[in-house]
């Protein structure tokens, strides 16, 4: 899936707590309302002063904050996003308790089926006295394959209910052809983050391989093996998931839509893979009506397809349970939920201890049920009124953009106007759906807490197996109303702000444009931006993968890329460990590009209303600060390592420092010489967009 957000789906948090107001005494005309002078959105107390803003903005902005916010022992990062989640977290919890007491909701209802989910999901007791019962019927039928054809069969079957392994496939828009849904296919089956941990030799990858090791062994025994069948059930895993993860391409290559486009026929790809048992596999899974599949990496079917000749059936059975109970320990008893902590919490992660259940079962319950619970959550948080205003800022951050691409003096007229032709034809969605998700048919109740949550991944899944011969769905969500993030997708050519980001300190309708600006302003010129960036530049107005630039163009864009990723390998994380610079493109080029443009419609803003200082700062100053507040974190080394290998995302530090070390704007408002660390020289300085 081929959407691009403002932060990671592994990083989507659920709720948060606001910057607070300064109570400073405040320089400004007097037209300041009473509202703008108590300079809502930003905290004096946050900054360092003992640090000057051109020399490290990232420590003079948050230095002060990331000094008293240590990360909580439940937690691997803390920051701005886990803050407002926090936030949410607090009126969700109360929603869901509402609804939970309430026994006498309408079947169906969005109260009935939070309320019942919440219910069972609280319930440790039943959850630890039913043990592994609830995945009983999955375990034996995977137990009981005798051929290639039971063990297809039972891979199905747990592809229906969300459990990972193996490999990859749904249904998207078909990159080239976007009013058509598409098969898709790709590789998968690892259970650690990313192939690098299995195949680098670094002294902190093996420390992990290690671990995991134990890890696997403890879950063996936690479903019944002795002590030396699970230690060779736990060999035989990492075994399979290190071929596997030998035939996988590197995120940089993932980040590739041509490479990774390789359509066939259901035919072309059976007979390339004739072990997979495709007919069978597609059947099992409801998707018999598809005529053609898009395959991202051949080369790893191709790997996939050998191994299911060359090992032993008993060896794919071991994999498959172990794939299952991965995906439903953290729904099964306390001795599953423990050990999966332990190891994807604790070791991975850096997270001292468990978050309480009832954020685990929110979470949960947000991931099943989003729509249904974001109902709930929108008529208690989001007025039609803070939807409006979000839309008029998009509206500004279009046409600054607009403003933007008529004055670039790298790019072509030609080329130019199919720009604008895509601006143009952008969606934007704001708050939450125009119209709901329908749950008809999803059985959700207060009998097993594991049964609920793969009855809700088994109605997903065949929702969207059943997209393929329908028409294109513009009215889907990708988020659901409470999220803390925002994303672009390109076959869509859409920009999609969920309700939950639509707060401060990313947007407060009383605080001063020059904080919403900096805030939710750069976030949407964030998302706007993406659909220009390495990737969203090779799709079209309309969402397809299609070459629309000049050839002239397309190689200076190249080139502001590449000093994009050049500048970003430079910044170091964790001793020796960089920022991976390719990896990073496409959300460096977007941050980059979307500062810029904020900056430019606040101008727009200013004079129009211009309230001078606030708190001693400048629109200006208050705009790059509240650019700086949005990634200011505090994150485990564990977590950091985790970001650098697996996330397009760069750092905190990175995302503040990098975008404003290009802009002279920042250097005026701060009063910056040449030589500040913070000022690039002028032939370096990148501006895209």
């Amino acid at each position: 899936m081929k959407r691009t957000h403002l932060l990671p789906f592994s990083m989507v948090l659920a709720g948060l707590a606001l910057a607070s107001c300064s109570s400073s005494t405040t320089e400004g005309s007097a037209a300041d309302t009473a509202e703008v002078m108590q300079g809502r959105g930003l905290d004096l107390a946050n900054l360092d002063t003992t640090v000057r803003p051109c020399q490290d903005f990232y420590q003079y902005a948050n230095g002060g904050w990331l000094k008293n916010n240590p990360i909580p022992a439940s937690e691997s990062r803390w920051g701005s996003f886990n803050e407002l989640a926090e936030k949410n977290n607090a009126v969700l919890r109360e929603l869901l308790t509402e609804a939970a007491s309430n026994t006498t909701a309408a079947a169906g209802s969005a109260t009935q089926l939070v309320g019942d989910f919440y219910a069972v999901g609280m319930d440790s007791v039943a959850a630890n006295n039913a043990g592994l019962n609830p995945i009983k019927p999955e375990l034996d039928k995977i137990s009981a394959a005798k051929t290639s054809d039971d063990l297809i069969s039972a891979v199905a079957d747990l592809k229906t209910k969300g459990v990972s392994g193996f490999f990859s496939m749904y249904v998207s828009q078909d990159d080239k052809v976007s009013t058509q849904y598409a098969l898709q296919a790709g590789q998968g089956g690892l259970s650690l983050p990313d192939r690098d941990y299995y195949l680098k030799d670094d002294e902190r990858s093996k420390t992990i391989r290690t671990e995991y090791v134990k890890h696997l062994q403890n879950m063996f025994e936690l479903m019944g093996e002795d002590a030396a069948s699970a230690q060779k059930k736990a060999q035989t895993v990492i075994s399979i998931e290190t071929r596997l993860a030998k035939a996988s391409r590197a995120r940089v290559d993932l980040r590739d839509p041509y490479a990774n486009y390789n359509k066939m026929t259901i035919q072309e790809f059976t007979s390339q893979n004739p072990n997979l048992k495709v007919n069978l596999l597609l059947n099992g899974m409801g998707a018999t009506a598809a005529k053609e599949i898009i395959v991202g990496q051949p080369d790893f079917f191709k790997e996939l397809n050998s191994m299911l000749k060359n090992v032993p059936l008993d060896d794919w059975k071991t994999y498959a349970k172990w794939h299952l109970a991965r995906t439903a320990a953290p729904y099964l008893s306390q001795d599953l939920v423990q050990e999966n902590f332990n190891f994807y919490g604790k070791v991975l992660s850096g997270a001292q201890e468990m978050q309480p259940r009832w954020k685990r079962v929110l979470r949960s319950a947000d991931s099943a049920l989003g729509e249904a619970l974001g109902q709930l959550y929108v008529q208690k948080t989001f007025s039609p009124e803070a939807k409006q205003k979000a839309l008029d800022m998009v509206n500004n951050l279009q046409e600054a953009f607009k403003e933007h691409v008529r004055d670039i003096d790298w790019m072509g007229e030609e080329t130019k106007e199919r720009a604008m032709q895509k601006l143009q034809s952008f969606a934007v969605k704001i708050g939450y759906p125009d119209k709901w998700e329908d749950y008809q048919g999803l059985q959700i109740n207060r009998e097993s807490y594991a049964a609920n949550v793969m009855r809700a991944s088994q109605f997903a899944f065949k929702d969207n197996i059943g997209k393929i011969g329908q028409p294109i769905d513009r009215e889907e969500w990708f988020m659901s109303p409470p999220t803390v993030n925002a994303y672009y997708n390109p076959s869509m050519n859409e920009i999609v702000f969920p309700a939950g980001i639509l707060q401060p300190p990313f947007f407060d309708p009383n605080a001063d444009d020059a904080v919403n600006y900096g805030g939710m302003g750069a976030v949407i010129g964030h998302e706007l931006t993406h659909g220009f960036d390495d990737q969203g530049a090779k799709y079209d107005f309309e969402g397809n993968l299609k070459d629309w630039w000049t050839k002239a163009d397309l190689e200076k864009f190249n080139a502001r890329a590449e000093a994009v990723a050049d500048q970003y390998n430079k910044y170091t994380v964790l001793d020796n460990l960089h920022v991976n610079g390719k990896l990073t493109l496409g959300e460096n080029i977007a941050d980059i590009g979307g500062l810029n443009i904020a900056y430019s419609a606040l101008q727009k803003a200013l004079a129009e209303k211009n309230p001078g200082k606030i708190d001693g700062f400048t629109p200006e100053q208050r705009f790059f600060l509240a650019w700086a507040q949005i990634w200011r974190v505090n994150m485990r080394d564990e977590a950091q390592n985790q970001q650098i290998l697996t996330d397009p995302h760069s750092p905190g530090r990175f995302r503040t420092n990098g975008p404003v070390a290009n802009m002279p704007q920042f250097y005026k408002a701060f009063n910056c010489k040449q030589d500040d660390a913070m000022v690039r020289n002028e032939e370096q300085r990148i501006k895209i967009w």
